[in-house]
């Protein structure tokens, strides 16, 4: 038994933010009905690599799911949902704030349905505010939420080349609907999640991105920030290593393996203080010394006195490293419409067991009229709504 087996959701979603997060609480045993529009359905299914209606970045973030294509302009696609909802556990969206109240489909409107029912709205900005209703992506929250600058610098930032605020976004909503549930285990009642990316985004780099900026006393000591101190590519003969030699012991272990114990003897490194402040002198003489060994011999160095280390592997080296065959992480596994295809399982263990990955990532609209079957509409019903042009 998985550990969400019981509980149904029902997604409304484009892009990343909610598909993500209901893919992983499909994974944990939940049933996830993806509603999706008549037409073309999430656009994400059209996104890079793919087979017909299913790109494989749709695929890495809707597996496990069932999908039905219905109307919601239309007042009996709106009533098939109500309907539903007296079924369902969890709501998850990330439709602009607004969106799903000119649907009739709002909290308000489905709590008086079904009370239990949580309701998880994810929006770019939040629901107040003058960027409530702007568009939101990815770089967009990257930009505002100080994730670029800590990524390069205040004058020069940079953009991490990942989806990271929409995933980010993802498993914070994923972990607020868990919580609901067990809230709702204790009371009986349901509740409204309201969730931005700005916010998840913000709160994700705070705790370093912003050491600088939590600290508003002015006998407050400055100091250097962690990721300064360990996001560097030490150069050797035929590449390059990371090192992430965190406190003083690490450091002095480094020095030692790699033939620099004396700098601990020097006055401008025998602090950690110090170490802090004379950085980039500190670098330059690791440095030197690294370019007189290949990448191998360093690792072989480093690791023999626990000093953390380790190569910056291609995606090719990152699939066929040994760890993750030990870890059981990835599978291979045969679609019915992708054909074979690589997966990674969820990450946590329950029991000490891996969860087997759930049902394929569904075609647009393929579980439509079984679904609505399962939720007690009957064959002559579903047939009217077709032919009314409510289902796809």
């Amino acid at each position: 038994m998985k550990p969400l087996d019981g509980i149904t959701i029902l997604e409304f979603s484009t892009m990343i933010t909610a598909a993500l997060a209901s893919m992983m609480l499909a994974e944990q045993g939940a049933r996830v009905v993806k509603v999706e529009p008549r037409d073309a359905g999430d656009p994400m299914r059209y996104l890079g690599s793919r087979k017909g209606d299913i790109s494989s970045l749709f695929a890495g973030c809707n597996r496990g799911k069932e999908s039905i294509k219905i109307d919601l302009k239309s007042e009996a696609g709106q009533a098939v949902i109500r309907e539903m909802i007296t079924q369902a556990d969890v709501v998850i969206h990330n439709f602009r704030p607004g969106t799903m109240e000119t649907l009739n489909l709002g909290y308000e409107a489905l709590k008086a349905v079904n009370p239990r029912l949580i309701y998880t709205a994810i929006s770019g900005f939040g629901t107040e505010g003058p960027l409530r209703r702007a568009p939101a992506y990815d770089p967009i929250i990257q930009a505002q939420s100080g994730m670029a600058a800590t990524q390069g610098s205040d004058e020069s930032p940079t953009f991490i080349r990942s989806l990271l605020c929409d995933k980010i976004t993802g498993y914070t909503a994923c972990q607020a609907v868990t919580s609901a549930l067990f809230a709702r285990e204790r009371t009986g009642e349901g509740q409204l999640i309201d969730l931005s990316m700005l916010d998840s985004g913000l709160f994700f780099m705070f705790p370093d991105g912003f050491q600088n900026h939590a600290l508003l006393d002015a006998d407050v000591i400055p100091g250097g920030l962690l990721i300064d101190m360990l996001y560097q590519l030490t150069l050797t003969k035929d590449g390059g290593i990371t090192i992430a030699a965190a406190n003083q012991e690490m450091q002095g272990r480094m020095l030692k393996a790699i033939g620099l114990a004396h700098l601990f003897e020097d006055a401008r490194f025998n602090s950690m203080e110090k170490l802090v402040e004379n950085l980039h002198v500190f670098r330059e003489l690791i440095t030197e010394k690294c370019l007189t060994y290949t990448s191998d011999e360093l690792l072989v160095l480093l690791r023999e006195v626990e000093v953390p280390c380790a190569k910056c592997l291609s995606r090719d080296e990152v699939l066929a490293q040994e760890q993750l065959s030990a870890n059981d992480s990835v599978a291979v596994v045969d679609h019915p419409h992708l054909g074979k295809m690589r997966i990674v399982k969820a990450p946590p263990r329950f029991g000490g067991e891996r969860l087997e990955p759930s049902r394929p990532v569904p075609a647009h609209g393929e579980h439509t009229e079984s679904v609505l079957h399962s939720f007690g509409l009957t064959n002559s019903r579903i047939d009217a709504l077709k032919y009314e042009g409510v289902l796809g």
